[in-house]
């Protein structure tokens, strides 16, 4: 009698466990894309910023000039592996540009190690360089940032970062170029 228990809960434990699995893996393959909401002010917050004028290219111009692996990120909001960007550990200082048009977007000076995996930075350059956008994909809740030159896909924002702004600008690595030989006036 204990046997047949054991292994029917141990059955329903499984079903469980391949249900939530199932869950997370159709959660993975939906792609985020919010930045085609509308513009209304009831399902975006006030202090997203409209992007500045955007780049035309078609999808296939975008796909030769980036690559698969950026394309995939920057134009399909992917995500690298956490823990696998040659961002993550590097400490030189210098400006990460956005890697699909080259605008500055975050300085050495801001980066920290938040232990998340990717890049991060706790302010941007210059906010209207960076466009943020509600992304409701993999049943959470959270703020994209996009290049506002571009539109393209850099990462997400996270109001966990430290003083002074208390933001975590949480980028992918391969969605970042960096440049140390000559620093713009900010």
């Amino acid at each position: 009698m204990r046997q047949i228990c054991y292994e029917e809960m141990s059955s329903r434990v499984f079903n469980i466990w391949v249900r939530a699995i199932f869950v997370i893996l159709v959660f993975s393959f939906v792609q985020c894309r919010t930045h085609q909401l509308n513009e209304k002010a009831d399902i975006r917050d006030p202090s997203i910023i409209k992007p500045i004028t955007q780049m035309q290219k078609t999808e296939q111009e975008w796909l030769t000039e980036l690559g698969a692996e950026k394309y995939r990120v920057l134009r399909q909001c992917g995500t690298e592996a956490p823990f696998t960007g040659k961002y993550l550990y590097h400490h030189a200082k210098g400006i990460y540009r956005c890697a699909g048009c080259g605008v500055e977007l975050f300085s050495s000076d801001t980066k920290f190690d938040s232990g998340s995996g990717w890049p991060s930075f706790f302010d941007a350059l210059e906010k209207s360089k960076i466009r943020k956008v509600r992304d409701t994909s993999h049943g959470m809740i959270r703020t994209e940032i996009r290049c506002a030159q571009c539109d393209g896909h850099l990462g997400h924002v996270f109001e966990d970062g430290p003083k002074p702004t208390g933001l975590r600008y949480c980028v992918n690595s391969i969605a970042l170029d960096f440049s140390s030989d000559s620093l713009s006036e900010h």
